[in-house]
């Protein structure tokens, strides 16, 4: 099993590790541990390099299953020590991002009762659709206000890993789906926006909700029926 150190700690930028295997054709490397995030709940992956006696390697993509997929003809080989340092600036933006998309969540759900029907994000930009049967300029304005409340109050994240039996009997998981989740996963990593959002999510997250930034809603579209979308930006 990889070390996931990304999901206790989204601030670490560099981090060693040892190649376990590398599939040449597929210009992929695989570690024993890593704190590059896979991409996955709209969240896209991160980048960076990997550094081995003197080499470089780009890592262009990341992928589920510890997969580092790297950009250019050399790898490092099976059983190197390397150091891999992350693109910091994306990945910050991504979590501030992720962030302010929960927060987005949290205020719509807490407020006007819409559940998440799907969402993206991209760094500092995102979407998000909800369960709205009208949403009027006026309330999207009103909606756009609180979540810049709710970034202004300062309110702490916390990521917590629990175990499957547990997770499932808290309401708020309830709504994101928890019970989609193959029977195989015993622990389920939660995050929580204090007393605003509880979810099950496996992304990386800003520590607190000041660090966002100002969220702004940029455009709305109607996708039929009671399916609603929201642009938002980071700034």
């Amino acid at each position: 099993m990889t070390e996931l150190l990304y999901q206790l700690d989204s601030y670490l930028r560099e981090f060693t590790a040892t190649v376990t295997a590398v599939d040449p054709e597929a210009r992929v490397v695989y570690l024993d541990r890593t704190a590059f995030y896979p991409g996955g709940g709209g969240q896209p992956c991160d980048a960076g390099v990997l550094q081995a006696d003197g080499v470089t390697y780009p890592v262009k993509e990341v992928r589920k299953g510890n997969a580092h997929i790297i950009d250019g003809d050399a790898l490092p080989t099976v059983g190197a020590s390397v150091i891999g340092v992350l693109d910091w600036e994306r990945r910050f933006q991504l979590m501030r991002t992720h962030t302010a998309m929960h927060i987005l969540c949290g205020v719509v759900w807490r407020d006007y009762s819409a559940a998440v029907t799907g969402g993206n994000m991209e760094p500092l930009a995102g979407r998000m659709d909800f369960e709205f049967e009208r949403l009027p300029p006026e309330v999207i304005a009103e909606i756009e206000q609180k979540i810049n409340v709710e970034i202004a109050a300062a309110r702490d994240v916390r990521v917590k890993i629990l175990p499957r039996a547990e997770a499932f009997q808290i309401p708020d998981l309830i709504r994101t789906k928890i019970n989609l989740l193959p029977e195989g996963i015993t622990e389920v990593r939660t995050v929580e926006i204090v007393g605003l959002d509880l979810q099950a999510d496996g992304g990386t997250h800003v520590a607190n909700t000041r660090e966002v930034g100002h969220i702004r809603i940029t455009d709305y579209k109607s996708k039929g029926g009671i399916n609603k979308r929201l642009y938002v930006a980071i700034e």
